[in-house]
This record gives C-alpha cells, sequence and structure tokens, in this order.
C-alpha cells in the first residue's frame, strides 16, 4: 500500500540541519542560561544568536523576539497581553477586540474569554471566500478607542490569504495594535514585520520543520504587552521560567532555513498542490476548491466533497489507504463539530463536507498522486453508500 502524508499544515518533520543544530544542548551544553558562569553564559550566547537569527529572517531587532512555548501561548500572549496593556493605557475606555470570523480558536477564545470578564468589547468581522473583508473594520474612528485588531496572515484550514496590509493601513492609528498569527505564512510566503507595520506576531517551529512545543512573539519596540505567568524575568518578564535553548535553537534554524529556500520550497509545494487539485477536480463531480478564487499559501488545499456523509468517517477511511489528512484544524480533530472557518465562509447550510490536504517541501509526485487515487477511492465507496 503507498502512503502519503498530506497533513503538512498540522505538522511537519523535523529537519535534518535543525536536530543537528539542537543536539548539542539537548545533552553537554546543559548550562542554565541565567546563571553567571561558564555553563550558563554559552547558553545565553546560543539563546541570544538565535533570537538574531530568528529576528533578521522576518525583518525585526532581536530585542523584539520572545521566544514562547509554542503559537497557541504566543496568540493568548499577544491577544490578552495586549488588551490588558491598552485597559491600563487607557483607564477610562473598554478595549475593544476586532478579529476575523475565520481565527484560530487560540485567538478567537482567549477574546471570547475577555469579552465574558466584561475586559473588552469582542467584534467578529466577517470575510468572503474571495478574502476580502466584508464592510468597514469599525465604524468610529480608530484612533479615539483603544483597539486589539487580530488578523492572521494565513488561514490554517483553507489556506487563504487575508488582507492584512489593509488591515495594517486601518490600525496605523496610535491606539489600535495589530496583531497577526503567522504560523502558516512564515516560510511558505515573504513575511516583513517592519515592512508591514505589524505590532504583534506569532508563529511556531513545527509548521516549518521544527521542533514542536516551540514559538514566537514578535512585538514592535515600543508596544507595551502584559504577562501571563509570573515568577521570573526571563524574556522581559513576558515568559519566566528557564529557557528551552535547544527548542529557541532549532525554531530559530527552522524559520532562517525555510526563509533562505522559500522562493523554490514555495514554487515545488504550489506545483505539487496545484497537481493534486487538478486530479481531484477531475475524478469527484461537484468538488469545490475553497477559497479557490483567493490568493492561497502555496501548501494548503482544502475542498468541499458532496455525498460523504461523515468527515470523521472519511479521514479514517484515508487514514486505512495509507493517506493523512485533515478535516480542518488539527487542533480540533475529534472534536466531533463543523468548522467555524467554512461556517463563516460559505454559511451554516453548506452541505459539504470538508477535508484538508496540505504538501510540504519534500512531498513527491507519487505521494500526491497516491493521495489523490485514495480520495477518489474513499470518495466512490461513501458516496455509494450514502446514495443507497
Amino acid at each position: 500500500m503507498s502512503t502519503a502524508y498530506l497533513d503538512h499544515a498540522a505538522t511537519t518533520p523535523i529537519r535534518a540541519e535543525v536536530i543537528a543544530a539542537m543536539e548539542p544542548y539537548l545533552w553537554h551544553r546543559f548550562g542554565n542560561p541565567s546563571s553567571s558562569h561558564q555553563w550558563g553564559q554559552d547558553t545565553s550566547a546560543a539563546l541570544e544568536n538565535a533570537r538574531a537569527k530568528l529576528a533578521s529572517a522576518i525583518g525585526a531587532s532581536p530585542s523584539e523576539i520572545i521566544f514562547v512555548r509554542g503559537g497557541t501561548e504566543s496568540d493568548n500572549l499577544g491577544v490578552i497581553g495586549g488588551v490588558r496593556s491598552l485597559a491600563f493605557a487607557f483607564p477610562n475606555s473598554k478595549p475593544r477586540i476586532l478579529v476575523s470570523a475565520i481565527e484560530h480558536s487560540a485567538v478567537i477564545e482567549p477574546a471570547q474569554w475577555l469579552e465574558n470578564r466584561g475586559e473588552a468589547e469582542l467584534r467578529t468581522i466577517p470575510v468572503t471566500p474571495a478574502g476580502t473583508i466584508e464592510g468597514e473594520l469599525n465604524t468610529a474612528n480608530p484612533s479615539k478607542l483603544p483597539c486589539l485588531v487580530s488578523f492572521m496572515w494565513a488561514n490554517n484550514e483553507t489556506g487563504l490569504l487575508l488582507p492584512l496590509s489593509e488591515v495594517c493601513e486601518w490600525g496605523e492609528p496610535s491606539n489600535v495594535v495589530v496583531h497577526t498569527d503567522a504560523s502558516q505564512a512564515v516560510g511558505k510566503v515573504p513575511v516583513n514585520v517592519s515592512e508591514l507595520g505589524i505590532d504583534l506576531l506569532t508563529a511556531t517551529g513545527h509548521k516549518l520543520g521544527g521542533p514542536r512545543g516551540c514559538g514566537v512573539l514578535y512585538i514592535r519596540n515600543g508596544i507595551q504587552v502584559e504577562p501571563l505567568i509570573f515568577g521570573g524575568g526571563q524574556e522581559r518578564s513576558l515568559r519566566p521560567g528557564t529557557e528551552d535553548v535547544a527548542g529557541a535553537v532549532g525554531l530559530a534554524e527552522a524559520v532562517h532555513l525555510a526563509v533562505s529556500d522559500l522562493d523554490s520550497a514555495s514554487a515545488h509545494m504550489e506545483m505539487m498542490r496545484d497537481r493534486l487539485q487538478a486530479r481531484l477536480l477531475r475524478n469527484i463531480p461537484g468538488l469545490r476548491i475553497n477559497c479557490g478564487a483567493a490568493p492561497r499559501v502555496p501548501h494548503v488545499l482544502s475542498v468541499g466533497i458532496p455525498d460523504i456523509g461523515d468527515t470523521g468517517v472519511f479521514l479514517t477511511a484515508l487514514d486505512l489507504e495509507g493517506v493523512a489528512a485533515s478535516g480542518g484544524s488539527a487542533c480540533h480533530s475529534g472534536a466531533n463539530k463543523g468548522s467555524h472557518v467554512i461556517t463563516a465562509l460559505y454559511g451554516p447550510e453548506d452541505s459539504l463536507s470538508t477535508i484538508r490536504l496540505s504538501v510540504g517541501r519534500d512531498t513527491t509526485e507519487d505521494e500526491v498522486d497516491s493521495g489523490a487515487k485514495a480520495v477518489t477511492t474513499v470518495w466512490s465507496r461513501l458516496s455509494a453508500l450514502t446514495a443507497e
């Protein structure tokens, strides 16, 4: 049986170069970076070198890089910490949070939590399948109220690239903080925080050949963020606790490598995605390419498939055929509920079942062809059953 790993948007295999960079800090270079002796200073230097390498890759300064324990923590720190800082700066005004309707739950849930606690007002902004923002971001003059806006750079379920420059232009007045989750964008499309004017940016290692459990929050110099946990001065007191030096080194190396070979890797991924897309369109009548007419990242193919019933059954059948795929965000696998992203884009009455297939820098034509064949086979089998 042929196998095809087509779930790179969920996680990617760690690159050999990343393992090599991390390996010394997993055993014999073990000092605590906060220690003043040579063992500590050795790892402290490695941590700062990693900070500088990562900053250079995204157009930032080393002082703007905060290492955290993954993308979800980064999103929470950016949203909650950013809003609470605005609340302190403007004590007579309740901050407003604006998020796109297709944000990751790591942004939506902290925003809802703040609203439920009475710390902020939450507004959800519709986005169309063409990638346009529905209506105005805010009817009020944004310079007259403290506001945090969070629009992801690339949607994790559909690959849709959001109009982030439009969001940044709207948020340019001084009382608006712009956060973006760029976990699916870094290493896939050009990302330069200085050129775009982003205030806060989230990225994570395992989406681009780095280690799991390692992430970063970029905080533009001059932007204030309140910490979520306490007990030390590490990472500007925003992420206290002894740093994961090996993880930071691996994350920085992964980002550096992904950005360095972005053009060639992205071209390959787009070719593999389009090959897969063409085969599925040819074989499955009524197939919809979600956000297919909009700008997308090169590695994600989200399809709406008719007549298959339960998506979980479809994915299990694909797994038995040797193909890894997702119904949407891997964070919600097994959650047994529909995608809020697809509902926001296509409405609650949408009858198609969504499958996300995502390729990587090393995905081969054989994998793509095997994946397309398996999806077609499973669709034929399940659609015949639903027709009975």
